[in-house]
């Protein structure tokens, strides 16, 4: 029901000009709809309302990317805290001891001065001693003292074994009697065995 803005009569919703004055009831109609302030309240109301239902939808599906994307990292590998100087094993890879020992018959020795630089660093590591004797001067004192020193750093790495088991034993005498009986290499293999033991827990 509208009213005619002229001389305030009662109209249908179908008149387009009042029957007792003239006037244009069209105008009488968009008068009395910007009087109305509920028409403007309810339009604005509902758009705000779809705009915050979007606003919602979009954070819940920034949200599911965000967490599908954390747990592919996980399962990935991603993310993890390191073990210490590098993972579990302490950067330390296991060593087959069979092929060690036959590389080192088939390079006449060469492969076995390498391998005792690699333990002496390993077990120097795994004993918490990174500044003892460096594997360098271990075989330049070796040379320079005809095979001497060696009695002595094999005495050491059956120290250094032992507290890295955590035992109380004589690993090194044990090491100095095989290396008398000429079986060097033998105390090489257990040497390793106490490094692969260490760093496979």
């Amino acid at each position: 029901m509208k009213y005619c803005q002229q001389c305030g009569a009662q109209l249908e919703e179908e008149m387009k000009f009042c029957v007792y004055c003239g006037a244009s009831a069209e105008d009488s109609a968009n008068v009395q709809q910007e009087q109305n302030p509920w028409n403007n309240y309810n339009s604005s109301h509902q758009s705000q309302e779809t705009y915050g239902q979007n606003r919602s939808g979009q954070n819940g599906q920034n949200m599911n990317c965000q967490n599908n994307g954390f747990q592919n990292n996980n399962a990935a590998g991603y993310g993890q805290m390191p073990g210490p100087y590098g993972g579990g094993s302490y950067g330390i890879e296991r060593r087959s001891i069979p092929l060690s020992v036959i590389l080192t018959i088939v390079t006449c020795g060469l492969y076995g001065l390498y391998w005792i630089i690699k333990l002496n660093d390993e077990i120097n590591q795994l004993a918490g001693e990174p500044n003892a004797t460096s594997s360098g001067m271990v075989i330049l004192l070796s040379i320079v003292t005809c095979g001497i020193y060696e009695f002595y750093w094999l005495y050491k790495m059956g120290e250094r074994g032992d507290k890295i088991k955590g035992v109380n034993s004589s690993s090194g005498i044990l090491y100095i009697v095989i290396a008398i009986l000429g079986l060097s290499i033998v105390d090489l293999c257990l040497i390793q065995d106490t490094v692969n033991k260490k760093v496979g827990n």
